[in-house]
């Protein structure tokens, strides 16, 4: 039997790196030596553009920032896959590229990294650093006395702003998952609960992208593949095209599945934390993809009600 040889594309960063390293293991451990595998680090716009220019590009700009790079690759044929957190990718798809696995979800959960403090017991005026203006609108409703911070670079760099004299900040808020895939889990304070801050849409979830016509690499990563995070991924990301979610907006969505039934929460807000709606749906777990649509249908509409009382 030939063997297939594979490269994979990955951001140089620490937890592109983890992420890359849990797909490759994946597909070692379900193809064994039917597959060879070469990995192959990539330096995105995103990752060589200083903190300043990212902050301009605003968030549809910033998620392509970090993915285009590779996907232009994977279209050139320089490589097979490329792997992603799925929340850096657009809600609509590049022509000629499909998500070809998505593997078991990680915690989709919020964390604060803050020396041991919970939200509640940070000082008033506390300063909390994130780049999300999701966060920032949640943050800012838990506490409306908090300073939230713009805050961006890769996870190493925001950790090394928390107590220290170049950062000042009291606190962080980052993904749980990725600090967990890095290793750094014992720097969380604290990890919200859905109910306490929504994830972003497809938080937690890595995104493996292949082109759309190699049935060689797409049969591979079959053998990855989680139903439930695809059901997951797929109802957020219809909630998400259908909001125009890759806006300067705050908005977050998170769906979980249970047997055949899956459920989603969405929010979507001002930056200050006013106008807050939310909301939440279940149905059929293979209607996960109108779910979504629908949920987002009844943000929009709670959100108009809101805005009508409010004039």
């Amino acid at each position: 039997m030939s063997v297939l040889s594979v490269r994979i594309g990955s951001r140089t960063s620490r937890l592109a790196q983890a992420q890359t390293s849990i797909i490759s293991g994946l597909i070692k451990e379900r193809s064994g030596d039917d597959v060879e595998i070469e990995v192959i680090p990539v330096r995105t716009l995103g990752d060589r553009l200083p903190p300043a220019a990212k902050k301009s590009l605003g968030r549809a700009g910033e998620k392509g920032a970090f993915t285009a790079d590779l996907e232009a690759m994977l279209l050139e044929g320089k490589i097979d896959v490329a792997v992603h957190s799925m929340k850096d990718m657009t809600s609509v798809e590049t022509e000629g590229l499909i998500i070809g696995a998505t593997p078991p979800r990680s915690d989709p959960r919020d964390a604060l990294v803050s020396g041991g403090k919970t939200i509640d017991a940070l000082p008033r005026r506390a300063k909390v650093g994130t780049s999300s203006l999701r966060r920032k609108a949640q943050l800012l409703r838990m506490r409306p006395d908090l300073e939230v911070v713009e805050l961006h670079g890769n996870v190493d760099t925001r950790l090394r702003k928390v107590g220290s004299e170049a950062g000042g900040l009291d606190a962080i808020v980052l993904a749980a998952a990725g600090l967990k895939r890095i290793g750094e889990a014992g720097r969380i304070s604290q990890t919200f609960s859905v109910e306490e801050m929504i994830p972003a849409v497809c938080q937690g979830i890595i995104a493996v992208q292949i082109r759309r016509n190699d049935r060689d690499v797409k049969k591979v990563l079959s053998q990855i593949d989680d139903e439930a995070a695809a059901s997951e991924s797929s109802c957020e990301r219809a909630f998400a095209k259908r909001l125009g979610a890759d806006c300067n907006v705050p908005v977050g969505g998170c769906a979980s599945v249970s047997g055949r039934t899956i459920k989603m929460t969405g929010m979507v807000a001002r930056e200050d934390g006013s106008d807050y709606v939310r909301v939440s749906a279940s149905g059929e777990r293979g209607e996960a993809v109108s779910l979504g649509r629908r949920l987002a249908d009844e943000l929009l509409e709670g959100q108009e009600r809101l805005r009508s009382v409010a004039s």
